[in-house]
């Protein structure tokens, strides 16, 4: 009888043992389908948006770095369980993370390279930043509310992120000092183009920025400075974004 009792003791244990380690791995299993499921949305928007994808669709570059970022680590916890869903969510502060389809959207519109410095305004939760980050060689990203700029910074160095740089500031007037910029993605909308950006963009260079007020229709433009330095510009599909905060956007 002891052994038998001894067996079944063993027997629990290892069964305890085998859930715990399934309860740990199916999190993990769970949010790579999640990711997966959320690329094969992305690409089914980019179908039925033929007059803003260019070319035969999102660039497999992006796809695949974006099935690597974990999104659900940019979001509040109280957020996670709808992370890899194709809608934005709020982050606080009155902002949010975009729309996976609008951020796969923007990184290929910049047409961004292994060699090109990048910047970004409107750092947020710092998910646009993160999937920048492999596919350029330096990213700068500027953020108006010190709160979400020191937590999307931490948020980047703790997954080891090293080539993104973030600053808490007015990013309206971009950031001089490490200009010109391959490009630029503006993640909020302004009243209109800021001509600090259209300055800063290096020629050949392209810009992707939300157009719009508030409370009117918003359009996705982009803006791209040829090799002469003339100017053009596009106007993409409608988008919903927060409203670009600092000085010349008021």
């Amino acid at each position: 009888m002891r052994r038998l009792a001894q067996f079944q003791t063993l027997l629990a244990l290892v069964l305890a043992s085998a859930a715990a380690v399934a309860s740990t791995s199916a999190p993990a299993q769970d949010r790579f389908a999640e990711r997966a499921a959320m690329i094969e949305t992305i690409k089914g928007h980019a179908r039925s948006a033929p007059s803003a994808v260019e070319g035969q669709g999102i660039d497999p570059a992006v796809l695949k770095t974006m099935g690597k970022v974990p999104r659900h680590l940019f979001v509040p916890e109280e957020q996670r369980s709808a992370a890899y869903r194709d809608r934005p969510l709020p982050i606080g502060y009155g902002q949010t993370i975009s729309q996976p389809f609008i951020v796969a959207l923007m990184t290929d519109l910049i047409n961004v390279g292994p060699g090109d410095s990048v910047l970004e305004i409107g750092t947020g939760s710092g998910y646009q930043a993160a999937v920048l980050s492999p596919l350029a060689a330096k990213v700068y990203s500027i953020e108006i509310i010190p709160e979400l700029g020191e937590r999307a910074a931490a948020r980047l160095a703790e997954l080891r992120l090293n080539n993104v740089e973030v600053k808490v500031d007015d990013g309206y007037y971009g950031w001089p000092t490490h200009a010109p910029f391959d490009g630029i993605v503006v993640t909020a909308a302004a009243s209109h183009i800021p001509p600090p950006l259209v300055d800063q963009l290096a020629k050949g260079g392209r810009m992707v920025v939300p157009v719009g007020g508030p409370f009117a229709t918003q359009f996705l433009m982009l803006v791209e400075k040829r090799m002469d330095g003339s100017i053009t510009t596009l106007q993409l599909l409608p988008v919903s974004f927060v409203p670009l905060r600092g000085g010349g956007a008021r």
